[in-house]
């Protein structure tokens, strides 16, 4: 018997190829990138804005290829208008998550649920669309010159693209915010041209893009063939640097091939690749001066807009043109309501003109490159921008997952073209004046390589990345949402130190910025006063970007077609965050939030308050680079918030220079016979028209206390003196005023029994009686990931979202009404034993409130005060204090002393999410009516001021509810009158409430005195 020969090895299967959606590589057939070049004369024929047809798959490979075929039936398919993102328009959903993958995280692969969009486009060229074919020629016999060549742009798809023209593949592509483009002019033809683009949701790109957003696919930019004539530039890249010692500007633009530069302002003519130096105005922020040049390069001319500044690290500071740069900063997601990521010029403009309106200077790409018009846009208006590559894993970084793809060199190809494409597409932007590798990757050799790159390609310029503290790729110390005593320790450069001695003095050596601060989700962020202080106190902290712009929700419309904005969750997602994403400055249809309100007020670049000399003003410059000759200032004289006189206030003749400060004598106060308080305010304007702003347009005010206010005295007495009467709840002895159960005191009217106010001259009441609950905000209840204390589920665990009010005795003296009462919550010891006592004249009562506070409450209170109640026809609100909108403990910066008027729907903050909103603060007097001039209730606050919200829902209606289309308005008006208030702070993502304003549980005594408002004649 033979014997067998010995087993070789195991046969093994070659591994199957990976699809090309799971490849980690960048793409196929991609050209290399290149700047933009709007002002390009060449030809271009844009390929959007109408419908395409459409095909969904529920997989990736559900249909082959044969969709590209030119002769292809697509009779059935559906429509799409392009840009857009299909779940927009019905096919499918939008899905929302901050920090977690929506797929299984198993890098590079994507579920088989791969929602996949085919596109067919069918297009003609014009007649007369150089084409590459010798001797070919137009319709109209004439013969067409040298071809040249046609591109075929993408300037943005989500997440991974495959192409197909005329039946013929051009390639693969993945990096959904960045351009990507194909040389196409052999394939096409007169008439009849079929582009067909099929576009995966998920790819290996999708690891990278992880970026707090909306998951949304679609070619959600501009698809664009743009001719490339013979000799044309393959890139140009444009250097024009400033000399602030000499103020003379040198420029250089390289070219392949080499052409001519013209710029007819300053009388330059010059070669590609040689320097011109000569005076010229710098680019700033501030001053966004720009010369229109010309590149001209064979049969291609591209229109230039140049800016002379240079950009510095230098003396640890960040400078541009030698000066220290204070950024007052915003990060932007680029999102419209009802088309998701697919942004129209016109809103880009919008965007920048907000902007500029509320004194931002700068933006942080948040967390992409954003539309190339956008930079435009900020090279016209004058912002410092921080462009951001296409980049976040953030996933990873929270899972703790080794896999990260920016510490695995497979990925390192995909990160180095994504800062390519960023880099070479905006390299010809002055206001780009930072470079930033990304967003929460945690930390890899990736990021290195990565900054290693740009730092070759563009030394002009310094690189950003917060995710790294030990800062070896960074340029800046950059945080996010450090709080304000550990801002104040970095601007003394005595933050912790790093382990490593030579990685800790690299790092004190750097500017510092907070990248993110500030979470502006919902009712906030507050704290914004205090961080500013501490910028303009150190000179290395050097500013930083408030998260963020805009609140992401998408427009939806109940059945009685009512308008609210949905977030995480309200598309069905199972996994999603909520309504993290609607942290932004604007609520989602562009409105300003009053964030944006007090953060324009915070920021101002110029400080006016009072002078060291009696009836003086104090103006300064705040600005980085210009002086106050662009401004204006006007001043008013008011008593009581009306104004009885006013004017201008003219500025020196040699205008203040940034950082100088002037004093002006204010006018003498005008003669009048009316009393009251009194205020000058001053604010600077603009003096000229602008690309954002008209003349008179408010960049600044001051307010000057002028004079105190003489208040008549305290109510003391009741109208009509009465025998002592007492009711004990607890005995359940009746005691009232003739007999009918109701006690009369002064104007109002009591229930025996309670001690309730029932009527104050012709005006039912309900109530007041003590209230501590707030409908929690998003900063009261914090981020699950936080692990200080957050005051919204504490307060609900102790039970102030159910408290109870018990009456332990009403008694009735020659001097007052005196009720005595216990507040506590369900389940548990704690308590609030409350007395009100009430006293009166023939016009006017007045409530003294005592609060004593039983048990260990070892938390502050969301507030301190009285609710009551008015019928729904005292719908006018008009008030003596702070205004014209909503205002907390440390949100008051925007708050004007004035006489405002407003409906009391009017007064409500329509938060995306419903919460706690709308309160008035430094409020002397309130008056609620049934109209101009008609009769109401008007409260004064005694010996202070309160706080003054006015709503037709109660602070339990409007905690339930989880969008504005839940309230529904009542039949009372509810006004919370408040001694104190707890503040708002940003623990949404950010830092608690600071310790000076939190409401700490204590006894406390505070009153009002309460009149009928006649009607006017």
């Amino acid at each position: 018997m033979s014997t067998p020969p010995p087993a070789g090895p195991p046969s093994v299967s070659a591994p199957p190829p990976v699809p090309y959606y799971e490849d980690v590589s960048p793409g196929t057939g991609c050209l290399p990138p290149r700047a933009w070049a709007p002002g390009s004369d060449a030809r271009r024929l844009t390929l959007t804005g109408t419908a395409w047809k459409f095909r969904l798959s529920p997989t990736a490979d559900q249909h082959g290829a044969a969709f590209a075929a030119p002769d292809y039936d697509d009779t059935r398919w559906g429509e799409l208008p392009v840009p857009s993102h299909w779940v927009l328009h019905g096919h499918g959903a939008p899905a929302y998550t901050n920090v977690r993958y929506p797929f299984p995280v198993d890098p590079p692969r994507v579920p088989d649920e791969n929602p996949t969009g085919d596109h067919r486009h069918v297009f003609d060229l014009p007649a007369d669309w150089p084409l590459p074919t010798a001797g070919d020629t137009a319709p109209d016999g004439v013969e067409v010159a040298d071809a040249g060549e046609t591109l075929l742009r993408f300037e943005g798809v989500e997440s991974c693209a495959r192409v197909w023209l005329n039946g013929q593949e051009l390639g693969t592509f993945q990096g959904s915010r960045l351009p990507h483009e194909f040389a196409v002019g052999a394939l096409l033809r007169r008439r009849g041209n079929v582009l067909a683009v099929r576009v995966h949701q998920w790819s290996a790109g999708s690891y990278l893009e992880d970026q707090d957003m909306w998951w949304l696919p679609g070619i959600f930019r501009e698809v664009t063939l743009l001719h490339r004539p013979a000799g044309a530039a393959s890139d140009h890249t444009v250097h024009a640097e400033y000399d602030h010692v000499t103020g003379r500007g040198t420029l250089r633009v390289e070219c392949d091939p080499p052409g001519q530069i013209t710029v007819p302002e300053l009388g330059w003519e010059l070669r590609t690749g040689e320097p011109m130096t000569g005076q010229v105005e710098p680019w700033s922020a501030e001053s966004p001066r720009l010369y229109d040049a010309e590149l001209t390069v064979g049969g291609e001319r591209i229109a230039l807009r140049i800016g002379f500044r240079t950009v510095t690290i230098e003396d640890g500071l960040f400078k541009v043109n030698g000066r220290r740069v204070l950024l007052r900063g915003v990060n932007r997601h680029e999102f419209h309501p009802e088309t998701g990521r697919a942004v129209d010029h016109e809103t880009m403009r919008r965007d920048l003109v907000l902007m500029k309106q509320h004194n931002i200077n700068a933006v942080r790409t948040s967390h992409y490159p954003p539309h190339p018009a956008f930079l435009d846009l900020c090279d016209e208006f004058g912002l410092w921008v921080v462009d951001e590559c296409d980049l976040e894993t953030h996933g990873f970084v929270g899972l703790g997952d080794a896999r990260n793809p920016v510490d695995d060199d497979r990925w390192t190809p995909a990160l180095l073209d994504r800062a390519a494409r960023m880099v070479e597409r905006d390299k010809n932007h002055p206001s780009v004046v930072i470079w930033s590798l990304g967003n929460e990757c945690g930390t890899g050799a990736g990021l290195t390589e990565m900054a290693r790159w740009i730092r070759r390609r563009d030394p002009s310029r310094p690189l950003h990345y917060e995710g790294d503290h030990s800062c070896p790729d960074s340029d800046f110390y950059s945080r996010m949402y450090l709080p304000h005593a550990g801002v104040e320790l970095v601007g003394r450069r005595e933050e912790p130190a790093l382990d490593d001695a030579s990685q800790d003095a690299r790092r004190r050596a750097l500017p510092f910025v907070l990248c993110e601060y500030a979470h502006a989700m919902g009712n906030g962020p507050g704290g914004l006063s205090e961080y500013q202080r501490l910028f303009e106190t150190y000179e290395r902290c050097q500013g930083g970007f408030v998260w963020e712009w805009i609140d992401h929700g998408l427009a939806q419309r109940t059945e009685d077609g009512r308008r609210w904005f949905a977030y995480g969750g309200d598309f069905g997602e199972q996994v999603h965050d909520g309504n993290f994403v609607c942290d932004g400055l604007l609520f989602p249809d562009r409105t300003p939030s009053p964030g944006l309100i007090e953060y324009k007020k915070v920021i101002e670049p110029v400080r006016i308050g009072p002078a060291a000399a009696p009836g003086s003003v104090l103006v300064t410059n705040g600005h980085d680079f210009v002086d106050l000759s662009h401004l204006a200032l006007e001043w008013s004289y008011e008593i009581e918030g009306e104004q009885v006189s006013g004017g201008m206030l003219p500025l020196p003749e040699a205008s203040v220079p940034p950082g100088g400060s002037v004093e002006l004598p204010l006018p003498s106060p005008p003669e009048t016979v009316r009393s009251g308080e009194a205020w000058w305010s001053v604010r600077a304007v603009l003096a000229h028209r602008t690309a954002w702003g008209e003349p008179g347009h408010p960049v600044a005010w001051g307010q000057l206390r002028a004079a105190e206010p003489e208040y008549p005295p305290a109510a003391t007495l009741p109208s009509a003196p009465a025998a002592p009467r007492r009711h004990d709840a607890a005995d359940g002895q009746e005691t009232a005023d003739g007999g009918d159960g109701r006690i009369r005191l002064g104007p109002a009217v009591f229930a025996a029994d309670s001690g309730a106010l029932l009527r104050l001259g012709g005006v039912p009441l309900h109530g007041p009686r003590l209230d501590v609950w707030r409908a929690t905000t998003d900063n009261d209840d914090g981020a699950s990931f936080q692990p200080d204390v957050r005051n919204g589920p504490l307060w609900r665990r102790h039970g102030l979202h159910r408290m109870r009010h018990r009456t332990d005795s009403v008694e009735l003296t020659p001097e007052a009404l005196v009720v005595r009462t216990r507040v506590a919550p369900a389940a548990s010891a704690l308590g609030l034993r409350t007395v009100y006592r009430w006293t009166g004249t023939v016009e006017r009562l007045r409530l003294t409130v005592t609060v004593e506070p039983e048990g260990d409450w070892a938390f502050p209170l969301p507030r301190l005060g009285v609710r009551l109640g008015l019928p729904s026809a005292y719908g006018h609100a008009r008030w003596f204090g702070g205004g014209p909108g909503e205002g907390y403990p440390d949100t008051t910066a925007a708050a004007r002393t004035g006489l405002w008027r407003s409906t009391v729907d009017a007064l409500q903050t329509p938060y995306v999410r419903p919460q706690e909103n709308g309160a008035r603060p430094d409020v002397r007097w309130a008056e609620l009516t049934r109209g101009p001039g008609r009769p109401g209730l008007r409260v004064e606050a005694d010996g202070a001021t309160c706080w003054f919200t006015a709503r037709r829902w109660t602070s339990e209606q409007l905690d339930a509810a989880g969008h504005t289309t839940d309230l529904t308005p009542g039949e009372t008006v509810w006004v919370n009158l408040d001694h104190r208030m707890h503040g708002i702070g940003s623990q949404s993502c950010g830092p608690g409430v600071l310790p000076q304003y939190q409401l700490a549980a204590e006894p406390a005594e505070f009153g009002f005195t309460f009149s009928e408002v006649a009607p006017s004649t």
